[in-house]
């Protein structure tokens, strides 16, 4: 009973989407010499791998330790929280990676020693590990929360990624798709969004965020009401803030300096509520964050709420 309803949880929620917004920020450093294909459809609709990687060059080297296992073509599938990984996840990637292979445009285009399939899931699938431990195969834990599989009975060379067991200083994102959260990965994550800039990058960090609050509710109302929570998430909207005002400047070479600093700072203020309502805050909590943040009265904040 428990476990459908998790399921049911797991499909509502868009942990994919998050995931691959993850991925990208993972592997921030080798953007440049990487092809992300979300969803890639291999033939008909059911048949859609979650993510693929395709390395530009091969001989590239990952900075990120999930992507130095990667070849040139990369097969991810993951798994959300509540949803199985077990011995048919791994043949069904395993069949993606063959059709992948197959449909080079000339023969054997794409090599099947340049396929790799790679594993993710929250927790670690004890029975997929026991399966193939009982089956002969070799498993390394070559660092931590990242298992190599190699024996006979793997086709394509394999990792499984545990991301509960992943290092914290080095996957911030990850971590942050979990049911089972912990304050201290929250707070690296907010870290690190202080660092990242463009469109794209915080839009795949608010994607994270996203999924995160929605999957984690009540964690959010237990730690909403301690001290330094709602600073840290109203810090959280800093870079965007930025953002906004050099949006502004921008404006205001046509429109007027100061009209397009209001309008900038305007924005910055929105979005600074809209992750908050997000969060789950009330009303009342909302206000009193934005005006000690942008110092405003509270009949200035009523027209943000």
């Amino acid at each position: 009973m428990d476990e459908g309803r998790n399921a049911w949880e797991s499909k509502d929620i868009q942990w994919h989407p998050a995931f691959v917004s993850a991925m990208n920020l993972e592997l921030l450093e080798n953007q440049k010499d990487l092809v992300f294909e979300r969803e890639y459809n291999l033939n008909t609709k059911p048949l859609e791998i979650d993510l693929l990687i395709i390395k530009k060059e091969k001989e590239v080297s990952i900075q990120n330790e999930i992507g130095h296992f990667f070849r040139k073509y990369n097969v991810l599938e993951y798994k959300a929280p509540g949803d199985r990984l077990n011995v048919d996840s791994y043949y069904k990637a395993v069949a993606y990676g063959c059709l992948y292979k197959a449909y080079g445009e000339t023969v054997d285009e794409r090599k099947a020693d340049d396929v790799t399939i790679s594993l993710i899931r929250d927790e670690r699938p004890k029975g997929l590990l026991k399966f193939f431990s009982d089956a002969g195969a070799d498993i390394c834990n070559v660092r931590q929360g990242i298992y190599y599989l190699s024996g006979a009975k793997i086709l394509f060379p394999t990792q499984v990624i545990v991301i509960r067991e992943l290092a914290e200083e080095n996957h911030a994102y990850l971590r942050l798709l979990t049911k089972k959260p912990r304050k201290r990965d929250v707070s690296r994550f907010l870290e690190l969004y202080q660092n990242l800039s463009g469109q794209a990058q915080l839009e795949y960090a608010s994607s994270i965020l996203d999924v995160f609050t929605h999957a984690n509710r009540k964690w959010m109302e237990i730690w909403k009401g301690e001290d330094e929570m709602v600073p840290a998430l109203m810090e959280l909207m800093e870079p965007e803030l930025q953002e906004a005002k050099r949006e502004g400047k921008r404006e205001g070479r046509k429109e007027g300096i100061e009209e397009g600093m209001v309008k900038g700072i305007e924005k910055g203020i929105y979005g600074a509520v809209d992750i908050l309502q997000s969060l789950g805050l009330s009303r009342a909590e909302i206000k009193e964050a934005v005006m000690k943040r942008f110092s405003l009265t509270e009949k200035e904040t009523e027209k943000f709420l």
